[in-house]
C-alpha cells in the first residue's frame, strides 16, 4: 500500500466518522470508536468468508 492509498482509506474512514458519529461523540472520542468498529468489521468479513466456504 502506498502513501496515496493509505491517505484515501484514512480520509474515507474519517468521512464516515464525521457523518455517523458527529452528534453522538465528540471528535476527540472518535479514535475510541473507530478502531474497535474497524476490527469488528474485519472479523465479520472473515467470518462471512469462512461460512461461505462450508
Amino acid at each position: 500500500m502506498n502513501h496515496i492509498q493509505h491517505n484515501q482509506i484514512v480520509n474515507f474512514i474519517w468521512g464516515i466518522a464525521d457523518d455517523v458519529l458527529r452528534d453522538v461523540y465528540t471528535r476527540s472520542k472518535y479514535r475510541d470508536i473507530i478502531l474497535p468498529f474497524t476490527v469488528l468489521r474485519r472479523l465479520d468479513a472473515l467470518l462471512e468468508r469462512s461460512q461461505t466456504c462450508y
